[in-house]
């Protein structure tokens, strides 16, 4: 057994001087050769990060939401069709039902809920002296947002239910405010009088940053104050116009159950009859997951598919020129035979050379791929690209197996050759 596992040791030693040899002597062929391969590899590697990155930026974006929040609408978190008119019809949501909702959570023996908080928002401008930062969301709320609000304060703090109900003109601004009003100094905001419309706040709170929900809606670039202080300067009719009701569930409360507590927790509010459609939306992330999933597949479907034709012209290719090269060196083989090589040497030998031309390709694929990862993140910064060791492994193992693969009938071949017609060969 030693002894066996030694020649097969010696075999592969020699098999890979020769690839190397090889690949050295026809460089430029190699490389051609090694082309289909390339492109595969660079594909499928791309594919991987463009699916890892929309992975991680939805599951980022998720978490902004809140995992296990709910959220109280007109609308439907998804496209509703000819439907429209029907739910444009629907009552708008009002902020008092943060309250009654509250009520009967607590009325509830062993609710899966913790808290119903009302938000409000409106588009607004805010400016600090000469600075102004625009298109910023203004959000009302009230002190129970700390609790499901997913970014602490970096600097400072929240607003007090104290302050929430005697409506004081406090805000906690997003890091993307603090950034246009107070350049590099976010610190020294708190304290600091900025102006929405034409009123005067004061800064209490700084959020940590967060980033865009799914590249679109920026977190950062957000003011939130008790939604008291908000009614002062907001009509009655858009105070409930973009109002939503936020619900936290107990996190290891099942998500479906929590909803029908939630739905027949404001069919009650509503005064809903048994026979009744809901004249509400219970939202969560979930109905996003479904939504991104099939996008996801079809990408990765799309991507594998080219993936798969590159591969497969790449193997063709190193097929081809593998059976070149065992006609070219047929006097080389039908000596190395004579002389006492045996048939799983020569095998060997020729599989080597072409899992060498495809991890050749497999490495400047990866390269490649690598290269434009980088370009990726500068020309996307907000893209959580990631090149992961997983996707790496996967590169590697692909092109070593499509040149066994491709190889195998060639270098089978070349070790069945009969040494004496090799040697007369011409």
């Amino acid at each position: 057994m030693f002894s066996y596992f030694r020649k097969l040791r010696v075999d592969v030693e020699e098999s890979v001087r020769i690839a190397i040899d090889q690949l050295l002597a026809h460089k430029f062929r190699s490389l051609l050769t090694a082309l289909g391969v390339i492109i595969g590899i660079w594909a499928v590697i791309l594919i991987g990060v463009g699916i890892n990155g929309i992975d991680n930026g939805f599951t980022n974006s998720m978490n902004m939401l809140g995992p296990n929040s709910f959220f109280v609408e007109r609308w439907p978190w998804q496209d509703v069709g000819d439907d429209w008119r029907k739910y444009r019809k629907r009552p708008l949501i009002n902020t008092d039902y943060a309250t009654e909702l509250n009520e009967i959570i607590l009325d509830t023996p062993n609710s899966l809920l913790q808290v119903a908080v009302p938000t409000n928002w409106t588009g607004r401008s805010v400016s600090y002296e000469d600075q102004t930062a625009r298109s910023i969301s203004i959000l009302g709320t009230n002190s129970d947002f700390g609790y499901i609000n997913t970014a602490d304060t970096l600097h400072g703090r929240f607003f007090t239910a104290a302050e929430s109900t005697s409506a004081q003109c406090v805000v906690v601004i997003g890091s993307g405010v603090a950034d246009a009003l107070f350049p590099d100094q976010g610190e020294k905001a708190i304290g600091k009088k900025v102006k929405i419309s034409k009123r005067s706040f004061e800064v209490i709170g700084v959020l940590e940053r967060q980033g865009k929900f799914l590249g679109m809606q920026n977190f950062d670039n957000q003011v939130i104050m008790p939604l008291t202080t908000k009614a002062k300067f907001v009509s009655a009719r858009h105070r409930w116009m973009n109002s939503t009701i936020r619900v936290a569930k107990y996190e290891d409360a099942d998500r479906e159950q929590a909803r029908d507590e939630i739905i027949g927790a404001m069919r009650r509010i509503r005064n809903l009859s048994p026979e009744e459609e809901n004249d509400f939306e219970v939202n969560s992330t979930d109905i996003i997951e479904e939504q991104i999933g099939p996008v996801k597949t079809k990408i990765a479907i799309g991507g594998f598919l080219i993936t798969g034709l590159s591969l497969f012209v790449g193997a063709i290719g190193i097929m081809n020129i593998t059976f070149v090269s065992v006609n070219e060196r047929t006097k080389e083989i039908g000596t190395r035979r004579a002389i006492g090589a045996r048939r799983r040497s020569i095998l060997i030998q020729f599989l080597f050379e072409a899992a060498s031309i495809c991890l050749l390709g497999g490495a400047t694929g990866l390269f490649l791929a690598y290269l434009s990862k980088i370009a990726l993140t500068k020309l996307l910064p907000e893209f959580p690209a990631s090149l992961s060791i997983d996707l790496m492994i996967w590169a590697v193992v692909i092109s070593v197996t499509t040149g066994v693969l491709s190889g195998f009938i060639p270098a089978l071949k070349a070790s069945n050759m009969d040494p004496a017609t090799a040697l007369r060969h011409d």
